[in-house]
């Protein structure tokens, strides 16, 4: 797949890389914290971390996605995009961490130059020790563009939205549905 921008060239819009791997969440942004259970068992939760870690989770939303890697990698450039035409709104992104281990799976993107939004979204599945798998939505942004601002508290309105529908799909995906 082809590169969405070159590499080495450092195009993010906001100062806090990584942060959405620490706590607290840095000061001056809106904060997302998002998790739900998907089920249970190790099943669910290779299913589910390959749905995020590919990035067939965001696809099966109706987002369109572009990727320069199957699976995410820190470096990795990410497109998402809504609409059409001239409504067509991209979404440009970066990934900022990878987590790959038995019992965690997910990643981290932050917004580049021509995000509507300035910071930082992590997606992350876990195996809990009970063996419920959970999914978190972890966020920290503020307005880029001018009608992100227009729209005011009407966006973190529709980010914990579309955590939900993430959640509700990433369940039916790791239901074999």
């Amino acid at each position: 797949m082809t590169r969405l921008m070159s590499a080495g060239r450092d195009t993010l819009n906001y100062p806090d890389r990584g942060a959405t791997a620490r706590r607290p969440l840095p000061a001056g942004y809106h904060h997302l914290h998002h998790r739900a259970p998907l089920g249970h068992g190790r099943a669910v939760f290779e299913a589910a971390g390959t749905a995020v870690t590919t990035l067939a989770l965001h696809r099966a939303t109706g987002f369109t996605v572009r990727a320069d890697h199957a699976s995410v990698r820190p470096g990795s450039q990410v497109e998402v995009g809504i609409g059409l035409g001239p409504l067509r709104i991209s979404a440009p992104c970066e990934v900022i961490w990878t987590a790959y281990a038995p019992g965690r799976a997910g990643f981290a993107y932050g917004t580049r130059d021509g995000h509507p939004e300035s910071g930082e979204e992590s997606f992350l599945v876990e195996l809990a020790a009970d063996g419920t798998v959970w999914f978190e939505v972890t966020a920290f942004s503020r307005p880029a563009t001018w009608y992100t601002r227009l729209a005011g508290p009407v966006v973190p309105f529709l980010q914990l939205r579309y955590a939900r529908l993430l959640t509700r799909t990433l369940r039916a995906l790791a239901a074999g549905g």
